[in-house]
């Protein structure tokens, strides 16, 4: 056989390669493997659709930092017309003073304001790993003055307090 001959029929014999496109151009496995795949997961997306229709779904909640701005908004409306509920969070508060301040603002615009309650204490008051001992004195003055009850929830522990706050805890978790 001649050269030309020998060339033409390897030519003849070998099987032309399929070019691949789409999803499959650039991976290395078998299209029947892939096919596969992607049927069991597609039938287990239904799966899991189905199931979550019919337990109508599930619901997860996060409750990071005291709630989010929604729940609060919406604890707003539901207190009783003597309550108010204010986010000390919305007056860029940076020190202690400035929220003893920002707690006699209150007092002066409310004349028959009895009692107030501060949540998580240390927080708004910028006091989280401070000594404690300059805000209630101060507190102190402006209850007795002003006549205002004040209830804090503070997250310490009692036998962490100072000592001018050791006769005023109510109750210790």
């Amino acid at each position: 056989m001649t050269e030309q001959n020998k060339n033409n029929t390897e030519q003849n014999n070998t099987v032309p390669q399929r070019q691949l496109r789409g999803l499959y151009s650039k991976v290395n496995i078998s299209i029947r493997s892939l096919n596969i795949i992607i049927i069991v997961l597609v039938i287990a997306l239904v799966a899991c659709m189905a199931i979550g229709i019919s337990n109508a779904g599930f619901t997860v909640n996060f409750d990071s930092m005291g709630g989010t701005m929604v729940e609060s908004q919406k604890h707003m409306y539901e207190l009783s017309n003597k309550v108010r509920l204010i986010n000390v969070s919305d007056y860029m508060i940076s020190n202690c003073d400035e929220f003893l301040g920002f707690l006699c603002g209150i007092i002066s615009q409310d004349h028959d304001l009895e009692e107030m309650y501060l949540d998580s204490f240390l927080t708004i008051a910028m006091l989280e790993g401070s000594d404690i001992s300059h805000a209630i004195a101060k507190l102190d003055s402006i209850s007795d003055k002003f006549r205002v009850n004040f209830v804090l929830s503070i997250s310490m522990n009692e036998r962490d307090l100072p000592e001018c706050t050791k006769g005023k805890v109510i109750v210790s978790l």
